[in-house]
């Protein structure tokens, strides 16, 4: 069982920055998807990011789509998502999720099988 966790989230002003982090504790061999959702009061879960552990490929929603990046660190085991212009509709409980191997619909949360437990992102105006 891969465990996922995440750090970095915090209480930051609009036009701000963020960079949150997501440890996983093993490695379940490299062709699979690492990626970012997140939950607002009262909303679904949405995709944000996720990147291609194997190849480095990433996929962005339209929402962050040049405001955020998406990387990983193979060395450590890391998962990072750097957000740039915060806005008071990013606000939000983030989630680090992996696939199972090869994925196809990386951008869907059902693709997902290990979720961690999820850093909170406020974001004031």
């Amino acid at each position: 069982q891969v465990q996922l966790v995440e750090s970095g989230g915090g209480l930051v002003q609009a036009g701000g920055s963020l960079r949150l982090a997501c440890a996983a504790s093993e490695r379940t061999g490299s062709n699979y998807a690492m990626g970012w959702f997140r939950q607002a009061p009262g909303k679904e879960r949405e995709f944000v990011a996720t990147v291609m552990w194997n190849s480095g490929y990433s996929y962005y929603a339209d929402s962050v789509r040049g405001r955020f990046t998406i990387s990983r660190d193979k060395a450590k085991n890391t998962l990072s998502l750097q957000m740039y212009s915060l806005k008071p509709d990013d606000t939000a409980v983030y989630y680090c999720a992996q696939s199972g191997p090869m994925p196809i619909a990386i951008g869907s949360r059902g693709t997902y099988i290990y979720w961690g437990q999820g850093t909170q992102v406020t974001v004031s105006s």
